[in-house]
């Protein structure tokens, strides 16, 4: 079997010159950082699979596009049912406010649940 690799010498050890393929420039959002560090602490062999095979990067940006997604898509419904109207947010801006925080949080709940933590 005839080994490719090529080798720098650090002190009496040789190090094999390993090296990523590029990974796409564009930087991780709020979920896929979630995603990741979810991964390495409870899931290291599944996070190092997906690093070692160059499949984490996309598998993040997969999961917080997603997110984000679904963040948009149950966010309007939320609100509605929480009562956050238009006009809640000219007569009373604050409670539309503490409103539509709780419904966020309770997307983001439900995101935790289905994308980051499974």
């Amino acid at each position: 079997m005839e080994n490719s690799l090529t080798y720098t010498m650090n002190g009496d050890y040789q190090i094999p010159d390993l090296k990523l393929t590029e990974q796409p420039e564009k930087p991780l959002g709020k979920y896929g950082r979630m995603r990741k560090a979810y991964l390495k602490e409870h899931r290291p062999l599944i996070y190092n699979q997906l690093l070692l095979t160059e499949k984490l990067y996309p598998h993040l940006i997969e999961i917080d596009e997603t997110a984000q997604s679904r963040l948009e898509q149950m966010m309007p419904q939320l609100a509605k049912d929480a009562g956050a109207t238009e006009q809640l947010k000219a007569s009373d801006p604050m409670r539309w406010v503490g409103l539509m925080n709780t419904c966020k949080a309770q997307a983001e709940e439900i995101l935790m649940a289905e994308l980051i933590h499974s």
